[in-house]
């Protein structure tokens, strides 16, 4: 079997893209897609094993990935970071700025260092990757990055820091869409909803458990794909959004619309897109489908 796109098999034939948190979920996915598609793909991240796992799932399937280990946290490592790929395997033409994480917590739970090690994590670590890319690479001949956000919309409580952190990259999408367009450089933004990944078998205790019914609360009634959101990020990243800048795309089914007054139908005609062969169905929703 191998990854079904829906787009052009040679589509980034000859590209070197970088995917930082490509040892999981999301960023697992389009690591595949992208590397289906012909791209020479760069993961990044902190866990060694699971990116050695993951460029050998592509290597199997016929596709090139290498991996290097790096805390997108730290200025240095990721100067020193880019500086190698860029030596190792040349220009860098797409960069995916998916590395992320948090937890839940209500505000008034959150210290100061919880506080900043998810904004460090969700907007300083890919500020400092896409600086990077952008001066020491795709100043001199243009590229795309996909930044990632999430439904923080209408705030985001219970995660009161990561909603602030992805706020901030929505905004920070925006102004170097505007500042680095000069050199043909596209940025935008991918904004999931609640997508079936392997991230959802991190939490616990009653957010856990919320889990399964959030189906409930979208229009489509259902949870999105892994596939749904990588296929977004390839059309950001291809040809077809030449013109496509500053702009954050919502993949939630709707849920981030609307609100209590309208109520929610039952839904038909509601289907998922899944073209990834090797996609993980999170523990918290098996038989529950």
């Amino acid at each position: 079997m191998a990854y079904d796109s829906i787009f052009k098999a040679d589509l980034f034939a000859g590209q070197n893209i970088i995917v930082t948190g490509g040892g999981s979920g999301i960023g697992r996915c389009t690591a595949h897609e992208l590397a289906a598609l012909g791209a020479h793909v760069l993961l990044v991240g902190r866990n060694a094993d699971k990116l050695k796992t993951v460029a050998a799932e592509i290597a199997d399937d016929g596709g090139k990935a290498d991996w290097s280990t790096c805390d997108i946290r730290e200025e240095e490592a990721v100067t020193h970071l880019v500086s190698e790929l860029i030596r190792k395997h040349g220009p860098i033409h797409g960069l995916v700025n998916n590395a992320g994480g948090q937890y839940p917590s209500p505000l008034a739970s959150i210290n100061q260092k919880g506080f900043e090690t998810v904004m460090r994590t969700n907007l300083v670590g890919g500020f400092l990757m896409a600086r990077e890319v952008f001066n020491q690479s795709m100043s001199k001949h243009g590229g795309a990055i996909v930044n990632m956000l999430a439904d923080m919309w209408g705030g985001m409580p219970g995660m009161g820091h990561s909603g602030a952190a992805r706020s901030g990259m929505d905004n920070l999408t925006k102004t170097a869409a505007y500042e680095w367009g000069h050199a043909g450089v596209r940025v935008n933004a991918v904004a999931p909803g609640w997508i079936a990944s392997s991230g959802m078998d991190t939490y616990e205790g009653a957010f856990k458990a919320v889990i399964p019914t959030l189906r409930e609360h979208v229009p489509l009634k259902r949870i999105g794909t892994e596939s749904e959101v990588s296929a977004a990020i390839v059309f950001l990243l291809s040809p077809a959004a030449a013109f496509v800048s500053g702009s954050t795309l919502r993949i939630d089914g709707a849920a981030s619309l609307g609100g209590r007054a309208w109520p929610i139908h039952k839904a038909t005609n509601s289907e998922s897109y899944n073209g990834f062969h090797r996609a993980y169905i999170p523990d918290v929703l098996k038989d529950k489908e």
